[in-house]
């Protein structure tokens, strides 16, 4: 299964997160990913030098792919990389909107000519509407599709830690990658697949915005709770520590009252019998939550809770989760030595993930140059 994707040739003109985050998925499974970059390279490799001298966003999103440079201003590159797509089954790119097209590698064009090509543009705010033409970068999305507006505190918004409308973007892209290769060995057909970050993120948007929609209900900024359910969120332990636990359904509220609380009779008392009237007694029930866990060191409070059945977690520092016993790791080498990163979520068949390394700038673009000569070699043979 790891190798699931071999003989699959991918070719990604690509910066920054979303499409390598896509275009890395795919070399994972094994796919030939050739990722073009400009002779200066990925602007991400210069994001930090924080890993080994390397780039913590570039380390992880560009294991397993080919470094080749191509000044696309130039028509002997452009030919370069025509002969790359005459032969490949995948196209992603994420330029600035209208760049591509100018190059003479827009998705319709490359359709026409290559049938079983399947092309992949990946944008900010997609090919329609009024801010299509705009650049975007992950904060500006975050903010414009309201994300931030229930991100934080009752104090002020915030941004969500990690780029997750460029993630989100690349997950949507992978996914629709995979369908369009699945249509493909049914129908020979290739496919043109537009992925926006506005798009991928406003789908996540959908419940607080059907709840406003349909109802009176505002999504309120609640820091680290729940803006919907109750009790569900933070609170400190005597020692100072922070655990998280949370309740969903009803039985859960009374195994927490009963077993935790110690308060069977608030399971039905008058604002609190359901998840509706708890969120409109909100600071009323933290306050008996809070005396309880006062009792308690973060190490009771979840032996407790875990004996009522009920899910909990530690409010971690990103030290913390770098030791954590469940963090599963990966040996990934780079320019600059061997890494250990976490590794890929989704497990095969029980399997430790075996990850090629990242590509130093430029390491395959005269191997790359020799192979479309040898091939246009080959090609004038024949003719």
């Amino acid at each position: 299964m790891q190798n699931s994707l071999e003989g699959i040739t991918v070719v990604a003109v690509e910066q920054a997160v979303a499409a390598p985050y896509a275009s890395s998925r795919l070399a994972d499974a094994g796919a030939r990913v050739i990722k073009i970059e400009r002779p200066e390279g990925d602007f991400a490799r210069n994001y930090d030098k924080l890993v080994r001298g390397q780039s913590a966003y570039f380390v992880w999103l560009n294991r397993g792919k080919e470094s080749v440079c191509l000044d696309l201003r130039s028509e002997p590159d452009r030919a370069v990389l025509e002969s790359l797509l005459a032969s490949a089954d995948v196209f992603i790119q994420n330029l600035k909107p209208g760049s591509i097209e100018k190059l003479g590698f827009g998705c319709v064009n490359l359709r026409r000519r290559f049938r079983r090509l399947i092309t992949c543009d990946i944008s900010g705010f997609g090919e329609g509407g009024p801010f299509s033409h705009l650049k975007a970068y992950d904060l500006i999305v975050q903010a414009e599709t309201g994300l931030c507006a229930i991100t934080g505190t009752q104090q002020g918004s915030a941004r969500v830690g990690v780029s997750v409308c460029d993630i989100s973007a690349g997950m949507t892209a992978h996914s629709a990658i995979l369908q369009a290769l699945f249509h493909r060995e049914r129908t020979g057909e290739g496919a043109g697949i537009q992925v926006s970050l506005f798009d991928a993120v406003a789908d996540w948007m959908n419940v607080p915005v059907l709840q406003h929609d349909y109802s009176s209900y505002e999504t309120v900024r609640a820091g680290v709770k729940h803006p919907s359910l109750a009790p569900y969120g933070a609170y400190r332990c005597v020692d100072g520590k922070d655990v998280i636990f949370s309740v969903q359904n009803d039985r859960e509220w009374v195994d927490f009252c009963e077993q935790f609380l110690k308060q069977p009779g608030l399971t039905r008392a008058p604002g609190f019998a359901d998840n509706m009237e708890r969120l409109g007694n909100r600071a009323r029930l933290d306050e008996i939550i809070e005396r309880r866990f006062a009792q308690l060191s973060c190490v009771e409070a979840m032996q407790e809770l875990e004996a009522a059945g009920l899910a909990y977690g530690r409010l971690n520092e990103i030290a913390a989760v770098s030791e954590h016993p469940h963090v599963r790791r990966v040996q990934v080498g780079t320019p600059g030595g061997v890494i250990e990163a976490i590794a890929p979520a989704a497990i095969f068949d029980s399997q430790q993930p075996s990850l090629r390394p990242v590509p130093a700038l430029g390491a395959d673009t005269a191997a790359v140059r020799e192979e479309v000569k040898s091939r246009l070699r080959q090609k004038a043979a024949r003719a």
